[in-house]
């Protein structure tokens, strides 16, 4: 997403100065500016996600895993045919995208964590 907008910004820039000196550091501006943004996004899920997981609950420590088997499980069940017959190909697609979304998200809290760990150290 950040290179996306980052890309499109550039062009703006390019268009709008003339002076590749300028339009350069504005860009190079623009691209640390939204890297601290990222970078602020990832420290506040890697808060939540430490939260949940030094909590006191079991409940409140796993729920997001049980939470994504259960979704995996609906699918592997759906693959084996184990499934609702009123289960449509829209919901059974809408349940490979909140296992899609929900490991994305536990990719990037665990690798956000260990980025927070090793910057902490340095």
């Amino acid at each position: 997403m950040i290179t996306a907008i980052s890309n499109l910004l550039g062009k703006v820039i390019d268009k709008a100065f003339p002076d590749k000196t300028e339009a350069n550091r504005l860009k190079a501006q623009v691209d640390s500016q939204l890297i601290s943004m990222d970078l602020e996004e990832l420290k506040a899920a890697t808060q939540v996600i430490t939260a949940e997981a030094s909590g006191e609950s079991w409940l409140q420590r796993n729920w997001r895993p049980v939470t994504m088997l259960t979704f995996v499980g609906l699918i592997v069940f759906h693959w084996l045919g184990w499934t609702a017959e009123n289960l449509s190909e829209d919901q059974t697609l809408a349940l490979l995208e909140i296992v899609k979304i929900g490991l994305g998200g536990y990719v990037v809290g665990r690798s956000a964590e260990k980025a927070m760990k090793a910057w902490k150290q340095s």
